[in-house]
C-alpha cells in the first residue's frame, strides 16, 4: 500500500490569549491519498482553518503547534518531509508554501492585493518557485486564465482584483494556486460567498484540474452539499476533535455520530413536509417570543403592506478617465412584486441579477429612475407613494421597514457596546426614557436568543451568528412591519444557519413580521418564503408560490438555479456540466418563447393560479 501524500498525527495546537490557553485543534489524525479530495467538515470554530494554517505553517502568531506530526510524502521529493519539524521561514518550507503545497483561502478579495494586477501576482507565485523568465511567466499565467475560465485571458494579465465579480475573483485566486502545479491543493471554504450558478462552476472546474494534474485536495467546507458532490473521504471536526471519519459513502449513507447526524438535520431540502423545522445543534430560545406567540398582531391592511410597480434602475459606467465612452447598466428593469402582511417573498437569483439594488430602493436608500413603491401600514391611511414621503409620514416609513445585512460584522459598530447599537434606534427616533430603552434592549435580546449579560460587549467578542442574531435584534428595536433580509444566512455555517431561519420564523409567527428575503440559495428561501420571484439580469423571471415553483419550474434559468443548489444527498449529484457556460444565464439563448433581444424583456405570462413566467411578446403573440 503506497504512503499518503499527506499524513496528520495527533496533532495539537494550542492558542494563547490573557485569559489562558485554548486548545484549537486537539490530537488530530487524517490522511490525504495522492489524485483523492478528504473533506474536512464542522462548524465555524471547529478547528478546520488552523488545520490548514498548521500545515502551511501560517499560524498567527498567538498560536503554535505542540503535538503530533505533519508528514509530507510528495514523489517530487527525495524523501518525505516533517512539516511541523521545519521553520516557519525556513527555505524548505518556503519553496513547499505556494509551490508542491498551494492554498485558496476563503476570501479572495482580502486575499488578493488591491494595488497590484491580477497577472502580477499569479506570475509572482510562479517566478518565487521556478526559474522563468517574466515573459514565460505571463504565457503560462495566460494559459492558466484561460484554464480556470476567464472570458479574456490577455485582459486578465492587466486587470485589477476591484474590477471582478466576485467568481472571476475566486478564479484568479485558483489560477495562483494552481500555476504552481502544486501537488496538494488545500481549498478552505473556496466556494461560501458565491452564489449557486458560480459555486458550481468554481467546483466542476476544481474537479476537472485535479483530473488533469492527479493532484491532491484538502477540501475544508461546513456544507455537506458540496462534500456529498466532491469528497472521496471525510472528515468531522468538533472542537478541534474527530468526530467520524469515512469514505464519503459511509458519512452519507450511515452517519454513526450524533453530532454527523445533528449536522444533517440542520441542512435545509427540497421537498421538506409542510411545517417541518431545520433542527439547529443548539435551538435559540425565548422567553419574550413565546409570551407574545398569542397576543394579536397589529391591524393589517386589506391589501400588501408593500407594492412594487414597474422599477427601473440603470448605471452610467465610464470607461477610463480621458477616453469619453460611457457604457449603462441597467440593474433594475421593471420589477413589480407585492409582499403582504405575515408573508415571506423570497427573491432568488445569481449576484449581480440587481436584488440588493431593488431592496435598496425599497427602502427608500436610492432613487429609482422610474417606477413606484407604495406602502400600506394598516391604519386606514391607503397605499402611499414612498418616494412622496416627506418629514414625519417618511420617519415613520423609516420605523416600519428596516434591513438586515448580509455581513453582520462590518454592519455594526465595532466602537459601539451592543446596549448602545441596540438603543441607538431608539434614541433617533425619540422612542422611550432612557430606563425604557434599556429595558427594550434586555428584551431584545431575549428575542434573538442572547444573554441580556452581553449589553456591555463589544461586536468583536460575538460568533459570526450571534453577530447576526445582534443585527436581527437591531432591526426589530422599532418594532417594523417589514424587515428586508438582505443574504443574511449566506456565510453562516449550516448549524447556525438553522438558528437563524427558526429564529425568523418564530419572529414572524409572534410579531406579525413580513418579510422581503434575498437569498441566492433556492434550498434557504424553500425554508423560510411562502412565494418566490426568480430575478435575473435586472428582470424578474418566473414568480410563483414555493410549492408550484419546486413541483413546476417553468423558466430554463429557474431550472439551471435548482440543478445548481447542491443536496447533501448522495442520490441528487449537481449536474455541473449543464452549469458550465452562461447560457442559462443570457436572455438572448433561451430557449423559444422565453428568448429576449437586445432591450427586449417581454412579458409575465400566467401559466397557472398565481404563478407567472416570464415569455417574449412577440413569441406571445405567434402563439396565440
Amino acid at each position: 500500500m503506497t504512503a499518503p501524500l499527506l499524513s496528520i498525527r495527533d496533532l495539537t495546537v494550542d492558542f494563547s490569549a490573557d485569559t489562558g490557553a485554548f486548545r484549537a485543534v486537539d490530537g488530530l489524525s487524517l490522511d490525504v491519498p495522492a489524485g483523492r479530495t478528504v473533506a474536512l467538515v464542522g462548524e465555524s470554530g471547529s478547528g478546520k482553518s488552523v488545520t490548514a494554517q498548521a500545515i502551511l505553517r501560517i499560524l498567527p502568531k498567538a498560536a503554535r503547534i505542540t503535538g503530533g506530526a505533519i508528514r509530507f510524502d510528495d514523489l517530487a521529493s527525495p524523501k518525505p518531509v516533517e512539516i511541523a519539524r521545519l521553520g516557519t521561514d525556513s527555505a524548505e518550507m518556503r519553496s513547499l508554501r505556494g509551490g508542491r503545497i498551494a492554498m485558496i483561502f476563503q476570501e479572495p478579495m482580502t486575499s488578493l492585493s488591491p494595488l497590484h494586477t491580477v497577472g502580477d501576482q499569479v506570475t509572482e507565485a510562479l517566478r518565487l518557485h521556478a526559474d522563468v523568465s517574466g515573459e514565460e511567466a505571463r504565457q503560462r499565467a495566460m494559459q492558466v486564465f484561460e484554464r480556470v475560465g476567464f472570458p479574456d485571458p490577455k485582459r486578465a494579465l492587466v486587470t485589477y482584483p476591484f474590477e471582478l465579480s466576485g467568481g472571476l475573483r475566486q478564479r484568479a485566486m485558483i489560477a495562483m494556486a494552481l500555476i504552481t502545479r502544486p501537488a496538494l491543493l488545500i481549498a478552505d471554504e473556496p466556494t461560501t460567498a458565491l452564489d449557486v450558478t458560480t459555486q458550481a462552476q468554481i467546483l466542476d472546474l476544481l474537479r476537472e484540474l485535479q483530473a488533469e494534474t492527479g493532484m491532491a485536495m484538502l477540501l475544508i467546507t461546513h456544507d455537506l452539499g458540496v462534500v456529498a458532490n466532491m469528497a472521496d473521504e471525510v472528515v468531522v471536526l468538533y472542537r478541534g476533535r474527530v468526530m467520524e471519519a469515512g469514505s464519503r459513502e459511509d458519512i452519507f449513507r450511515r452517519p454513526g455520530h450524533p453530532y454527523l447526524q445533528a449536522l444533517m438535520r440542520a441542512v435545509p431540502r427540497f421537498h421538506m413536509a409542510e411545517g417541518e423545522r431545520l433542527t439547529p445543534i443548539r435551538e435559540v430560545k425565548s422567553a419574550v417570543l413565546a409570551r407574545k406567540a398569542g397576543e394579536p398582531h397589529r391591524p393589517d391592511p386589506d391589501g400588501p403592506l408593500l407594492s412594487i410597480a414597474d422599477i427601473r434602475k440603470s448605471y452610467t459606467l465610464r470607461s477610463g478617465w480621458f477616453s469619453g465612452k460611457v457604457r449603462r447598466i441597467d440593474a433594475v428593469r421593471g420589477v413589480s412584486l407585492d409582499l403582504w402582511p405575515c408573508r415571506t417573498l423570497g427573491l432568488v437569483g445569481e449576484s449581480g441579477c440587481g436584488k440588493t439594488t431593488l431592496s435598496k430602493i425599497v427602502m427608500r436608500a436610492i432613487s429609482p429612475d422610474a417606477g413606484t413603491v407604495r406602502f400600506d401600514d394598516g391604519s386606514g391611511r391607503g397605499p402611499r407613494d414612498v418616494f412622496a414621503l416627506k418629514d414625519k409620514e417618511l420617519k415613520d416609513f423609516r420605523r416600519a421597514v428596516q434591513f438586515v445585512f448580509q455581513d453582520p460584522f462590518s454592519s455594526l459598530n465595532p466602537r459601539m457596546t451592543v446596549y448602545e447599537i441596540l438603543t441607538e434606534p431608539l434614541r433617533i427616533h425619540g422612542v422611550g426614557t432612557p430606563d425604557e430603552r434599556y429595558e427594550r434592549a434586555k428584551e431584545l435580546l431575549d428575542m434573538v436568543g442572547l444573554d441580556p449579560r452581553s449589553l456591555r460587549r463589544y461586536p468583536h467578542a460575538f460568533s459570526g451568528g450571534q453577530r447576526q442574531r445582534l443585527g436581527i435584534a437591531r432591526a426589530l428595536a422599532l418594532k417594523p412591519r417589514v424587515l428586508l433580509c438582505d443574504e443574511p444566512v449566506s456565510a453562516l455555517d449550516v448549524s447556525v444557519q438553522a438558528q437563524v431561519l427558526n429564529l425568523l420564523k418564530d419572529l414572524q409567527a409572534s410579531l406579525g413580521i413580513a418579510y422581503m428575503f434575498v437569498s441566492h440559495n433556492l434550498a434557504v428561501v424553500d425554508y423560510i418564503a411562502d412565494t418566490i420571484a426568480v430575478m435575473c439580469r435586472g428582470f424578474i423571471v418566473e414568480e410563483a408560490p414555493k410549492a408550484a415553483l419546486f413541483r413546476n419550474p417553468v423558466h430554463p434559468y429557474t431550472r439551471a438555479l435548482l440543478a445548481a443548489v447542491p443536496e447533501p444527498d448522495l442520490d441528487h449529484p449537481l449536474d455541473l456540466k449543464l452549469l458550465m457556460s452562461d447560457r442559462f444565464s443570457d436572455p438572448a439563448l433561451w430557449p423559444e418563447p422565453f428568448r429576449l433581444a437586445g432591450p427586449e424583456t417581454g412579458i409575465m405570462q400566467e401559466v397557472s393560479p398565481g404563478h407567472c413566467v416570464r415569455v417574449a411578446g412577440p413569441a406571445l403573440r405567434r402563439a396565440a
